[in-house]
This record gives C-alpha cells, sequence and structure tokens, in this order.
C-alpha cells in the first residue's frame, strides 16, 4: 500500500513538472486574446486566407521553426500594390504594402498553428521591394513589416531582416515579404 502512494505522488510530481514546462492550450488562447486585442486596436481584421498563386505552400514547419512563402499585398484575391517603387509607388504606399504582406503572412501562420498565441517569436523577416533603377529605399519600406510585427509581438516581434530591391515579382507587386518564425 505505502509503494503504491509513493509511486502515485512520483508520477503526480512528474506530470505537474512536464506541466509547467508545456504551455496550456488556456495559456495560447491567452496569447491570443491579446494578440487579438492588439490588432482590433490597430484596425487589423485578419482576412481570409490568401492561397498560393503558384506550386507552392504558404508555411512549412521544420522542427519549431516555420517558413512562411513570400506574401504578397493581396486582399480578396486582388493584388493591391504594384508597380515599381520610386517610380509608380511612393514610399508611404510601398510601406502600406509591406504591412499588408505581413498581415497575410499573420494569417497563414494561424492557419498552420492554429492561433497566433503560439508564436515564441519573429525570427527574420525578408523583404523584396519592386524597384525603380535608382530607388534606395527598401529598408524603409521594409519598416512597415517590421514596426506591424514589433506592435504585434511587442519584443518577440523584434528581428532579424533583409530589404532587397528586385527587378520584378510576381503578379508586378510592388513588395513580398517572407518571414522564418519560431513556435512555442
Amino acid at each position: 500500500m505505502k509503494g503504491r502512494i509513493i509511486i502515485t505522488f512520483v508520477l503526480a510530481v512528474l506530470a505537474c513538472c512536464y506541466g509547467c514546462n508545456s504551455p496550456s492550450i488556456t495559456s495560447y488562447s491567452a496569447e491570443e486574446k491579446l494578440i487579438g486585442a492588439k490588432l482590433s486596436d490597430l484596425g487589423i481584421e485578419l482576412p481570409e486566407i490568401a492561397r498560393p498563386v503558384a506550386a507552392y505552400v504558404n508555411v512549412v514547419q521544420s522542427g519549431k521553426l516555420l517558413f512562411v512563402a513570400g506574401q504578397l499585398p493581396i486582399r480578396e484575391g486582388r493584388v493591391l500594390c504594384t508597380g515599381k517603387v520610386g517610380r509608380d509607388v511612393d514610399l508611404e504606399k510601398a510601406q502600406e504594402a509591406a504591412r499588408l504582406c505581413v498581415i497575410n503572412a499573420l494569417v497563414a501562420i494561424k492557419d498552420e498553428l492554429g492561433s497566433l498565441g503560439r508564436v515564441r517569436r519573429i525570427v527574420r523577416v525578408e523583404v523584396f521591394v519592386n524597384s525603380a533603377q535608382d530607388f534606395t529605399g527598401q529598408s524603409q519600406v521594409a519598416n512597415g513589416a517590421s514596426i506591424l510585427l514589433q506592435q504585434v509581438f511587442d519584443d518577440a516581434g523584434k528581428h532579424a531582416r533583409m530589404a532587397v530591391g528586385v527587378a520584378e515579382l510576381p503578379l508586378d507587386a510592388a513588395v513580398e515579404v517572407a518571414m522564418i518564425v519560431e513556435r512555442k
């Protein structure tokens, strides 16, 4: 009898300790609510997921990392910002396009994980800017993406980044954003 009590106690302690290291569904939903409130405060309502425009998937998981495919500034099946930044598109509009790309990435992440509360941190953001020949403000365009991620995820939204000017993007989009995200 005494042996059973000790074994039961040890199992209970192990279960408790294991539970302490594993985020519960309740903590995910609390974090999801907090993130939802931040998005709402920013005037952002997450749209339906944008389906890939070619032969790829939106997100691939490898271990705890999510590799989010390049997202375009698409809303309701239409690219909302097209052309060359610095010629056809001004800086402010390009930043808004980068922000929309991130919103689409968040939708893809939520679709993959079930909750944005399962994001541990944003690791890297890659911003591709369809640039006019002499445009050199790619890093400022990328701020449209970076600032939003920091507003939504606080310190976990701080990330490494690259911003690159390119000659063309799919569907003549002005901006494309890809991300690497760590999940809990």
